[in-house]
């Protein structure tokens, strides 16, 4: 086994070629995403839905315009927040932020986050079509689309260059065929080929560089759990991998205990592919809030919406599906049984709860 090589997106430069992936809500935060960078890999904070337990939100306030300004106001103040406690934890490592296209007050994070000193975006859930305008004032800023196809990334890599005069700094290369929480295909495409590494890091790879004639790093996600899986990504021509899951079951990981003890227990075969009211599909952890989504049953709440925070959203617009908000809120704050967990289809691997920089250690060491 050889050591594995360095990860430069735009001007900096990782000792491992590991980024951390964005778990929200409060999944990575601050905490995780420090250990990680001080580790030597890019430690990645979720802007969604951060102000929810903020002190700078008021859940109660009975107008929904003001509700909805309000929670918007709270995630940027509490995204300052958890930027300057990742920096004051590690100092000279790589922070970035993901944002969620289909979020309401994207434009106000992606805004927040590199004007607050994050070193990286990383954007999906969605086309990121405009995300080179909104970080035009910081331009050391790195930008990396997600995506899960090539026709995507060539969209992408058309607009910015035609409209910004710029290409991404590196793209993310997620298979929804083995990622965890919201996926970028629909349901009937899951299973597909297509959308296995071995078929798109080729096929973006020659686009790059026969059309392009450029050498844009990728870093393959969705499904990332070992040494072996790294190193097989890599060799399929990947500069590096994004790893969500794996990093929950870590001392440092944001989560409520709870939430990484559920993780520990779950067996491979509690892994599932749950409707979402984005109206794409997500992959969470078996438990009894999603057997009844699976049913088609969810507990339908008698209460409005909360904040309005998506773009899209049939529990928002028609009470159809379940407030994924509240859902996933309720699951970070440890309660396992009537709230969502996302998971990655390797979820139930881990054996036991670890310091990030053993897990480190375990992924990089030769």
């Amino acid at each position: 086994m050889t050591s594995l090589p360095t990860l430069t997106i735009g001007q900096y430069t990782a000792r491992h070629p590991i980024i951390q992936g964005g778990m929200g809500i409060r999944i990575s935060g601050a905490g995780l995403a420090a250990a990680v960078a001080n580790a030597g890999g890019i430690g990645i904070i979720s802007a969604i839905g951060l102000g929810m337990r903020s002190a700078y939100f008021d859940p109660h306030e009975p107008s929904p315009k003001k509700r909805h300004e309000n929670f918007l106001e709270a995630n940027r103040l509490a995204l300052i927040d958890e930027l300057q406690k990742a920096r004051a934890l590690s100092p000279h490592g790589i922070i970035g932020v993901n944002v969620m296209v289909a979020a309401h007050g994207y434009e106000l994070l992606v805004k927040t986050a590199v004007q607050n000193g994050a070193n990286l975006v990383i954007s999906g859930a969605g086309l990121p079509l405009k995300l080179p305008a909104y970080t035009a004032d910081v331009p050391t800023a790195a930008l990396l689309p997600i995506v899960s196809s090539a026709r995507t990334a060539k969209i992408i890599c058309q607009k910015w260059q035609r409209q910004y005069g710029r290409l991404p700094d590196a793209i993310v290369v997620e298979n929804p065929n083995s990622a965890g929480g919201h996926l970028g295909a629909k349901r009937q495409e899951l299973d597909s080929p297509d959308l296995e590494a071995e078929q798109v890091l080729p096929e973006l790879i020659a686009y790059l560089h026969n059309e392009l004639q450029q050498d844009i790093p990728l870093i393959a996600a969705g499904g990332i759990w070992d040494r072996a899986d790294i190193d097989r990504m890599l060799a399929l021509g990947a500069r590096g991998v994004q790893i969500g899951t794996r990093f929950i079951t870590t001392e440092e990981c944001d989560v409520d205990r709870r939430y990484k003890e559920f993780h520990l227990q779950a067996k491979p075969e509690d892994v599932v592919v749950v409707s979402s009211p984005v109206g794409l599909p997500g992959r969470a952890l078996k438990n009894p809030f999603v057997e009844k989504v699976l049913a088609g049953n969810p507990s339908k709440s008698k209460e409005p919406c909360l904040v309005n925070c998506l773009k899209v959203c049939k529990f928002r617009d028609s009470r159809d599906t379940y407030c994924i908000l509240r859902a996933l809120d309720r699951a970070a704050q440890g309660d396992v049984e009537t709230g969502l967990v996302f998971a990655g289809s390797h979820a139930g691997q881990a054996e036991k709860i670890l310091p990030v920089a053993e897990l480190m250690a375990e992924l990089t060491l030769s």
